[in-house]
């Protein structure tokens, strides 16, 4: 007989977030796409931007200055 008490369980989280970020990436990468094809080319290069600042490891940025350093404005 065992005088310890059971452990606390917690489900793991990360399994949910895992893919959000690879999601976000192959949005940003067909949406490139999808300009380039319809004529388009300056928006496609924004978006671009961004595919290339989420493969770099940084998340989506949520303030102004963030965001024109993202884009490369």
């Amino acid at each position: 007989m065992s005088n310890q008490r059971p452990g606390k369980r917690k489900p793991a989280s990360m399994s949910d977030q895992m893919g959000a970020g690879m999601k976000e990436v192959l949005f940003f990468k067909y949406a490139k796409e999808v300009l380039e094809q319809n004529g388009n080319e300056d928006a496609a290069f924004y978006f671009e931007q961004m595919e290339t600042w989420l493969r770099e490891g940084n998340s989506l940025p949520t303030d102004g200055k963030y965001v024109a350093r993202a884009l490369g404005v």
